[in-house]
């Protein structure tokens, strides 16, 4: 049965002390509460935990009266023990006085006898903070921490089913692990119930070891679980599970480790002792740094670090680390993307964190590609689906409204465009939106056709064996429109935002289709603000679910103008509303610092890893030249506009082209578009942020 604990009885309030000392670990009691050492950091953990607690659970416990006779808690010559066993016949009827012995209700810090008690136990004795999510591990005894293999730093803030995975580089639990096992013991944790049972564990160095444990809940006053305490006993498990595999950071990295470097860093660190004049950052462990810290921090700050010492030096040149640190700038899915795209199975993530980051590897080329599309066309819209574009639609000749698909496939030594068949294809249009999903499959939306203005959806497996249009059919569409804008959201849900409705009345509104459902219904945002009503414009994904609008033909007034405006919305928030961020159109706004493009509808946008939006081409009044590229950064508190200067040979087009984002965000491929003159579409140019992979050295 857990055990339910008053109120702390003792009024005065210690002073901060360490308790880790010579054989503590990681635990300090303070006014602002229990402060606990998380591998270089500190978590706060808030009230009504105290030693007290801790020595009352230990002491009702039946191993812990093994280890309270053991170091002497009730001396044999002991008035108060005496007479403590006299008035109980079940020790555990008097666990309460047995704490009083253990913490000082004086100054409630513990007493040496509390000390000796966790530190020479024959056990392995855990505590774990239940109301801290995935409840972290608060203490640790030097038994737990001789026996595993790991270090108090090693283990404070993690969950113990670490001790499940083989070694501590393991990325999941051992399959010989029973989970009915583990499973239970979550359930009875969860329950509030005391568990028993055996478990399979390693070591730190992979040694397999059974755990043979007891978890104890703690209940505070209002019934809610504060702590866990665990108490193990470990025994060798006879398994031959062969050879350990080595840490990852371990690995030269294609560059050899200079001689002697790994010796002169361990040299310097056992030399780090609690007197010396050092950072006790220094004295974490490798893996520590790396997963606890370096992989937290942004890519400009890790490549800072690397600046820092020898050691840094070494840590920052790890594959692994760079990986983990693209992932949580990036997100996973654009992580996951890169992997999907790029032609080699080994990544090097550290020069493309920097080349995505400092934008310094950017530049134009012309593609030269087999094929072509014809009939010549205009206003037709593309997307690019893993790295194929796909080109729908379009206006031909005379007006005519276009439904033929186009392929063009940038993995192969010589691509080439192809007329794909496919069966069931929409009513011809131009002016309409083509969008990419999960997976191969794309989704186009409205348009303008030979009966007026559309607002259907259909939607493309482009690999499937014999692909097919499938036509979606959805309840409460929004209005037949063209020349809006769309985009899609964790590759399922379609967003289209406003355009141009019948007799040439610009929409601000937006609306939400989610296509993974069976029946999928539109769903308008409704927000107290809209932009003004626009068409022409782009929309842009950036971060978890963040839209970025830009530009367009945008009503002012009785006026339709020219916009630089840039609003965005968070569709996380419970009521999402539209935020103006930056422009010089909006009523008492300002120009807004650094180099704002010029006002222009019928542009394209690349959306970069990081939150950073660019700008390319567009119908722009004057003399100014489309084919600047303009960077926003949204991750900044104050998003400043700035120019790109990238080499190489740009597009001579200045609007009504389309671009596609190719190689999980790494390259955009430009084509179409009218040079005031003619129409360019089988002209292709792509803009690369990275750069060529260099000869291994």
């Amino acid at each position: 049965m857990p055990l339910s604990l008053g109120r702390d009885t003792c009024k005065a309030k210690p002073p901060v002390e360490s308790v880790r000392g010579a054989k503590g670990r990681g635990v300090c009691e303070g006014e602002e509460g229990l402060f606990v050492a998380e591998r270089g950091f500190f978590l706060l953990h808030r009230h009504n935990r105290n030693w007290r607690h801790l020595a009352v659970e230990v002491a009702r416990s039946r191993v812990g009266m093994a280890m309270v006779q053991r170091v002497g808690v009730f001396d044999s010559d002991s008035e108060s023990s005496e007479e403590l066993m006299e008035e109980s016949e079940d020790f555990a009827h008097g666990y309460h006085s047995v704490a009083d012995l253990l913490v000082s209700c004086e100054t409630g810090r513990p007493s040496k006898r509390l000390e000796m008690l966790l530190q020479s136990s024959p056990c392995g004795l855990i505590v774990s903070d239940a109301l801290e999510p995935d409840h972290p591990i608060i203490y640790v005894n030097t038994v737990f921490e001789f026996i595993t293999g790991y270090r108090a730093e090693e283990i404070l803030g993690r969950n113990c089913r670490f001790l499940q995975y083989r070694g501590s580089f393991a990325q999941r639990r051992h399959p010989l692990v029973d989970a009915t096992v583990a499973s239970e013991m979550k359930r009875c944790i969860s329950e509030g119930l005391e568990f028993q049972g055996e478990l399979l564990n390693f070591r730190k160095d992979g040694t397999p070891l059974r755990n043979k444990l007891c978890l104890t809940p703690i209940l505070g006053d209002d019934g809610i679980i504060t702590h866990v305490v665990g108490i193990q006993s470990f025994t060798e498990a006879k398994l031959d599970l062969g050879p350990l595999p080595g840490p990852p950071w371990k690995a030269t990295l294609g560059l050899p480790t200079p001689k002697g470097t790994d010796r002169k860093l361990e040299t310097r660190a056992s030399s780090f002792g609690p007197g010396r004049n050092f950072c006790g950052l220094l004295r974490l462990s490798d893996e520590v740094l790396i997963l606890n810290i370096l992989a937290r921090l942004a890519p400009r700050d890790v490549a800072a670090a690397s600046m820092v010492c020898t050691r840094f030096y070494m840590l920052t040149r790890n594959e692994d680390l760079w990986r983990l640190v693209c992932k949580n700038a990036w997100g996973m899915e654009t992580v996951a993307s890169l992997e999907d795209t790029r032609h080699s199975n080994k990544q090097n993530w550290g020069r493309l964190a920097r080349e995505l980051t400092t934008l310094e590897a950017s530049a134009w080329k012309k593609l030269t590609v087999g094929g072509s599309v014809e009939p010549s066309r205009c206003n037709f819209s593309a997307c690019a689906v893993g790295n194929k574009v796909v080109l729908f639609g379009g206006e031909g000749v005379n007006m005519q409204p276009m439904n033929d698909t186009f392929v063009l496939d940038l993995s192969v030594s010589h691509p080439a465009w192809r007329n794909v068949a496919v069966s069931s294809p929409p009513p011809g249009r131009w002016g309409h939106t083509l969008s990419s999903l999960n997976g191969s499959s794309l989704v186009v939306f409205g348009g303008c056709g030979k009966e007026g203005l559309l607002n259907d959806v259909f939607v493309l497996n482009i690999d499937d064996p014999f692909p097919a249009w499938r036509e979606v059919t959805s309840a409460a569409p929004p209005l037949p429109r063209s020349w809006h804008s769309s985009c899609t959201l964790d590759g399922t849900t379609l967003v289209v935002s406003g355009g141009c409705a019948d007799s040439g009345v610009l929409l601000s509104d937006t609306f939400l289709l989610d296509l993974k459902v069976e029946k999928p219904m539109w769903r308008e945002i409704t927000v107290t603000y809209s932009p003004p009503s626009r068409l022409g414009h782009s929309l842009s994904v950036y971060g978890n679910k963040k839209i970025l609008m830009f530009g367009g033909l945008a009503k002012s007034g009785p006026l339709k103008l020219r916009s630089s405006d840039v609003f965005k919305i968070d569709l996380n928030e419970k009521e999402p509303r539209w935020r103006y961020v930056t422009g010089s159109s909006m009523p008492g706004s300002s120009t807004p610092g650094g180099s704002v493009p010029p006002p222009r509808l019928d542009h394209v946008d690349v959306a970069l890893p990081g939150g950073r939006i660019v700008v390319f081409g567009g119908s722009i009044a004057g003399l100014h030249s489309a084919s600047e590229l303009f960077m926003l950064d949204l991750s900044v508190e104050k998003p400043t506009w700035r120019v790109l200067e990238v080499p190489g040979q740009k597009p001579k087009f200045a609007w009504g082209h389309s671009t596609c984002v190719v190689g999980g965000g790494t390259r955009a491929v430009v084509l179409g578009g009218h040079t005031g003159e003619e129409w360019v579409l089988n002209e292709l140019h792509e803009l690369s942020f990275e750069g060529q992979n260099p000869a291994p050295d």
